[in-house]
């Protein structure tokens, strides 16, 4: 195999795909980037075995061929070498050689059989979505996903494809996200699937402002093709529980709160939540919130913020990372507060198929 390529594209291709790789790998060819070179292009493939990506960029095809090499060290070489023109040149027991302008060097790759070939998608269900509103909905929805490894299929993003919408939902048990995304597909390609965390992180740095996403949903896996990049990932296998039966039913109060506003308070005064409860009250009267954080021994903070209330005086306490994230990922300048009682969950909305519900702390 032997190619010459631009420096930039090639970073560019090696950071695509160089996520994936693990640096605590027991099989060595995992830290390997596969590099296949022919028809004036190079194609980057990386796996975990659980992920993987390919990536393919424009090179000049000297002698077709294939090889891997360990992706971590590839990547900081390529980074670091000090002309715009690279050329490679693989000979047949994988010694690669690398020469850009004064640089020359020269690394022992693995043989491309040794690789494991990404999954096959040939009797799929095909779906196609704008990156804008697949991009957008992951924001809004993934900071929810839970981290607790016992609850595994809470460990990912529910993608539910129902009545032309697809829906997306997060939980960790404690606090829900849900967007719903419109979507045009015949009702015989209605299903639920949970996509893993990993593979959500990976597809929300590879999604752009503008172009499409093509889902292909097999048995099992799942493949994103989108800006010449192939995101192939292991579904959670497993139910999802029933969402809808958490979400509230109609709020006896609702209050407008300007969300950046309203983040800055919170931010502030949660500075002062003791770890041990770990919360911050919101104290509501006529036209006003009190945010406050108290903590033994130490002090106590409070912020307060006139908003349109008219409803009775009350209090109620919430976690305030948790009431943060959502202000944090939402772009609207206002979010409605839609509340029952103390002890119900709390519903964050805005105009738009979005809700955010978070489960309240007991007072003391």
């Amino acid at each position: 195999m032997k190619f010459s390529v631009s420096k930039d594209k090639l970073l560019e291709g090696l950071s695509t795909v160089q996520n994936v790789v693990s640096t605590r790998t027991t099989l060595p060819i995992l830290s390997n980037v596969l590099l296949q070179a022919s028809d004036g292009e190079i194609r980057l493939t990386t796996t975990d075995l659980d992920v993987g990506v390919r990536g393919t960029i424009e090179a000049q095809v000297e002698r077709s061929g294939a090889t891997t090499l360990p992706a971590r060290r590839l990547f900081a070489i390529v980074r670091e070498l000090p002309a715009s023109e690279i050329y490679v040149d693989v000979d047949s027991k994988n010694f690669a050689s690398i020469r850009s302008g004064s640089s020359f060097f020269k690394i022992l790759g693995l043989p491309e059989e040794e690789f494991p070939p990404l999954a096959r998608f040939d009797d799929a269900k095909d779906f196609t979505i704008g990156q804008k509103e697949l991009k957008d909905g992951l924001k809004k929805t993934s900071y929810a996903i839970s981290t607790d490894e016992t609850r595994y299929v809470l460990n990912g993003v529910l993608f539910s494809f129902k009545e032309n919408k697809l829906t997306l939902v997060a939980t960790d048990g404690r606090r829900l996200a849900l967007v719903d995304l419109e979507l045009e597909f015949p009702r015989s390609q209605e299903l639920d699937i949970i996509v893993p965390t990993k593979a959500v992180a990976e597809l929300q740095r590879l999604v752009r402002e503008e172009g499409e996403v093509k889902l292909s949903i097999g048995e099992n896996q799942i493949a994103f093709e989108l800006n010449r990049t192939l995101l192939v990932s292991k579904l959670i296998e497993g139910n999802y529980p029933n969402y809808r039966q958490v979400i509230p039913g109609e709020a006896k109060e609702r209050i407008t709160l300007e969300r950046e506003t309203f983040l800055t308070a919170v931010r502030r005064v949660s500075l002062l939540a003791s770890e041990k409860s770990n919360s911050v009250k919101l104290i509501f009267s006529k036209s006003n919130i009190d945010i406050v954080a108290t903590t033994p021994d130490v002090g106590e903070a409070k912020e307060s913020l006139a908003v349109m209330y008219k409803g009775r005086d009350f209090s109620i306490a919430f976690n305030p990372e948790f009431l943060m994230a959502p202000l944090r990922n939402l772009s609207n300048d206002e979010v409605y507060l839609d509340l029952i009682d103390e002890m119900s969950p709390g519903v964050i909305k805005i105009p738009g198929p979005f809700l955010y519900v978070l489960m309240p702390m007991r007072l003391n």
